[in-house]
């Protein structure tokens, strides 16, 4: 019994480090010796290093290493690093250079067809769909199907999500035009109309605020990244969105149609609220009076308005209140 403990057989066993592709076949008698020869496989420092399962993370005990399946698939952490398991190969997955995403793409869509469970036909789907976007394309030439639809005017995606916003906040003007016909008093409908009238010039020196949405636009002027990813920035009484969720409509036709549903809300709320608070504020005053372009900065700005997903969109009342100090002008204010 004395000599066959002596001669105790090796474990075969494949081991990476933290963030490696790259396995090592590493045989070994002990979980120390283990650790010993992979530290030295990959360089890095004995103290403190550990070995865990690859599949869920969990750490091998000098116990748990005697019953190791042969050819084990193991990580090596040093101090401080962790491992959750298989799951935390995602980031390597999205990591992966344009030169692997049409081998990526076809093993989706291999597995895809021979796949049944649903939930993972959806993840498969989403990855696709992600991964086939053309958003580094820019010119109608280039990704005819993202303009299917879309004016024949229109020859760069920047200039129809530009566009798209415009006509957004175009919208919110019709409301408060469309808001002098419950005034019933003509003395404060004349001066509504005046401030409108101020309101609509701005809006045409601004370009009706389209930089929102253009990709194109200096970073400060836009609500996405340069290469168009826009961000949900959660309900109005939140400060930012819980779910992240996030959208490209520069990749694809879907992703563009699907943005549509985004919502530019307004926190404190432009028809229950801004456009009545307005109407108000005339009544006894002349326009001149009042500092039209506070109302103007909660009605077409980002000062009032947050881009959110269809999901964060609450369509109760928000209960939020316009600052009535700012409403008038007074001599210590700026507009």
């Amino acid at each position: 019994m004395v000599l066959f403990g002596l001669f105790k057989k090796a474990k075969l066993v494949k081991l990476r480090g933290l963030r490696e592709n790259k396995k090592y076949g590493i045989a070994a008698k002990s979980l120390k010796e283990l650790i010993k020869k992979g530290c030295d496989m990959l360089q890095v420092p004995f103290p403190g290093s550990r070995v865990c399962l690859y599949e869920d993370g969990t750490e091998v005990t000098e116990d748990y290493f005697e019953n190791l399946a042969f050819n084990a698939e193991l990580v090596l952490l040093t101090k401080g690093q962790d491992w959750k398991g298989f799951v935390c190969d995602v980031g390597l997955l999205l990591g992966l250079s344009d030169k692997h995403t049409d081998v990526l793409i076809e093993s989706a869509q291999n597995l895809l067809t021979d796949e049944h469970s649903e939930k993972k036909r959806k993840i498969l789907k989403d990855l696709l769909h992600n991964l086939q976007d053309n958003s580094e394309v820019e010119e109608r030439e280039e990704d005819d199907d993202w303009f299917q639809g879309i004016e024949s005017r229109f020859k760069t995606k920047s200039a129809y999500m530009k566009f798209n916003c415009e006509n957004r906040v175009r919208g919110y003007m019709k409301d408060v035009e469309g808001y002098s016909s419950k005034i019933q008093s003509a003395k404060v409908q004349k001066e509504y109309k005046q401030i409108v009238d101020c309101m609509v010039e701005k809006l045409k020196s601004a370009k009706y605020n389209g930089c929102y949405f253009d990709r194109m636009e200096n970073e400060p002027n836009r609500l996405c990244t340069k290469e168009g990813w826009f961000s949900c920035q959660g309900a109005f009484d939140k400060e930012k969105c819980s779910s992240l969720h996030s959208i490209n409509p520069y990749g694809t036709r879907e992703s563009r149609i699907l943005f549509s549903t985004w919502n530019l809300d307004h926190r404190i709320e432009k028809k229950r609220t801004v456009i009545p608070a307005l109407a108000k504020a005339l009544r006894g005053h002349k326009s001149s009076d009042i500092n039209w372009e506070y109302f103007y900065r909660l009605l077409f700005t980002l000062a009032n308005l947050k881009l959110v997903h269809i999901v964060c969109h609450k369509k109760c009342a928000h209960d939020l209140l316009c600052d009535s100090r700012k409403i008038y002008k007074k001599r210590k204010m700026i507009n």
